[in-house]
């Protein structure tokens, strides 16, 4: 061997070496499809086509996400992706503020679809109602566009002070309903309301599962002990979820010993458990958990957990049926996929999740009373009762609909229209100086009382919209209309305890859960399942 090829070899045993493993590393962190000869990206040449050969300029980003979105949908509703410029707003929520009309939605067949309507927000101030489908906003069509849930976001918020309109499609209305609102500041607490109820029993309601809903519920529950709870409603109606570990956290203050709370399984997620840990704060008294149809995903899961483990009753109306995991994966590009990777089983292992058809949730028959299908499948509690799967959380006690009231066609355009909180925040403004007279919240609930001479002011606003309405049905609707009236002002006045306080005097579902307590029926460790 020569000397001059001695010194190259070990050069270029060291080059062979580096590209060795630079090639590797390629491989191991490349996904295998480009790799495999004969087998090209198809998207990308479609991509490449169209930005080399299509006869108009396009937005080829744009293309890809909306691409991208639609191959989501055809998963479920809940699988979804995050531009990187928009996951700090993906966040603002969970934060606890954000400025924009205060509601929360899902996208159902390529439609927003209002889900709740956060309290004292301007949604609420302009009469927007739960189960409202969002057509058009500023004049141009909206629904049915192939939008997401960040165009959605992009669109509804935006800086307090600016202006939105929507074309509202509503259940029982001829066209749609022009809404116009002007957007504000949302503080995103997780409890509306904490109280007591009596000198015994406590109300705490949750509007979500944000990162300080734990926090803020120790506090209220720290205050109402110390105010001498004994029993605790806990109203978890209308809540739509949100993290699951504040979930687990909530649970487990309910929950003795090592108790299972939750537990999430897929096709390639093996099981993992959520379990109660510490001693929790109110481990012993009578229990009541308030569900109904808007009641989702971590609602279930606490709902799910003290009927299987029989620490309380729970009493409403059928949940939502959310019990599917969303994993948040980030992407090169700082884009982000949340990806339905798991589902939601409670601890008698029930699925919280609703059969899902492509692209849309089965119906949730949200103004029906629910029955138990006899294809329903059946589990045990830890005490032996049975309870039901299928989706969702059936209660341990069902409270439907008035059904007078929902064939009230008075009372139902009132309420499409969303006159009864128009009414109230217009009486407030122009009569701001006679209701601050009322120095505490508690005399207001007690001596406050809508007059005929403010009911009669009520219809005259009412009839600029309804000219000739059944007077039979003003009458049979005077009691509903007259307590979200006062309800709405008190809210104004004080805050949305103080509102709950008032709704809470003539409303089915809570008077039911303290007659259950008064009852001793709320103690059911060893007692049968109630119907």
């Amino acid at each position: 061997m020569n000397k001059r090829l001695a010194v190259w070899i070990p050069l270029l045993l060291s080059i062979a070496l580096a590209l060795g493993i630079q090639l590797g590393l390629l491989l191991s962190n490349t996904p295998s499809h480009l790799f495999r000869l004969g087998q090209p990206d198809v998207l990308d040449e479609i991509f490449s086509y169209i930005s080399e050969r299509y006869v108009d300029t396009v937005d080829l980003d744009a293309l890809r996400q909306n691409s991208i979105a639609a191959l989501l949908q055809q998963l479920d509703p809940f699988s979804t992706y995050i531009p990187a410029t928009e996951l700090i707003t993906v966040r603002e929520e969970m934060e606890g503020m954000f400025e924009g009309i205060g509601i929360e939605f899902f996208l159902v067949h390529d439609t927003v679809m209002v889900i709740s309507v956060i309290a004292g927000g301007p949604a609420e101030k302009a009469g927007l109602l739960a189960g409202d489908q969002i057509i058009t906003v500023n004049d141009s069509l909206f629904s049915g566009t192939g939008i997401n849930e960040m165009e959605v976001v992009k669109k509804l918020r935006g800086p307090r002070g600016t202006k939105v309109k929507l074309g509202i499609r509503r259940a029982g209305a001829p066209g749609l309903l022009a809404v116009t609102i002007e957007r504000g500041k949302i503080p995103m607490y997780s409890i509306e309301a904490a109280y007591m109820l009596d000198s015994a029993t406590g109300f705490i309601r949750i509007s979500r599962f944000s990162e300080n809903t734990h926090r803020e519920f120790v506090e209220a529950l720290r205050q109402l002990k110390q105010q001498g709870m004994a029993h605790l409603i806990l109203d978890l109606r209308q809540n739509g979820g949100g993290l699951l570990t504040q979930a687990a956290e909530l649970a487990d203050e309910f929950l003795e010993g090592d108790k299972l709370i939750v537990y999430t399984e897929g096709r390639k997620n093996p099981r993992t458990e959520y379990r109660s840990k510490k001693g929790g704060g109110f481990e012993q008294g009578k229990l009541v958990v308030l569900v109904d149809e808007g009641s989702a995903s971590a609602s279930e899961i606490v709902a799910g957990a003290i009927q299987d483990w029989d620490r309380g009753l729970v009493v409403g109306r059928r949940t939502f049926g959310k019990g599917s995991v969303q994993e948040q994966i980030r992407l090169s590009d700082g884009s982000a996929l949340r990806l339905t990777v798991a589902y939601y089983y409670t601890p008698s292992g029930r699925s919280i999740q609703k059969p899902l058809r492509l692209g849309a949730v089965h119906d949730t028959a949200l103004h029906s009373f629910d029955t138990v299908h006899a294809a329903s499948p059946e589990f045990r509690t830890a005490g032996g009762r049975k309870v039901y799967g299928g989706g969702g959380i059936l209660p341990d006690v069902v409270v439907p609909y008035d059904s007078a009231l929902r064939n009230n066609s008075f009372l139902n355009q009132v309420l499409l229209l969303g006159l009864i909180p128009q009414f109230a925040y217009s009486y407030y403004q122009q009569n701001q100086s006679e209701l601050n007279r009322w120095s505490s919240a508690t005399l207001f609930q007690r001596q406050f009382q809508i007059s005929p001479e403010l009911f009669r002011q009520f219809m005259r606003y009412v009839q600029k919209h309804l000219p000739n309405p059944a007077m039979n049905e003003v009458e049979a609707s005077r009691t509903y209309i007259s307590t979200r009236i006062k309800a709405y002002l008190a809210r104004e006045l004080f805050s949305s305890t103080a509102y709950f306080a008032v709704m809470n005097e003539h409303d089915p579902v809570v008077q039911r859960a303290r007659q259950l307590i008064r009852s001793d029926l709320a103690q059911i460790s060893t007692a049968p399942q109630i119907q």
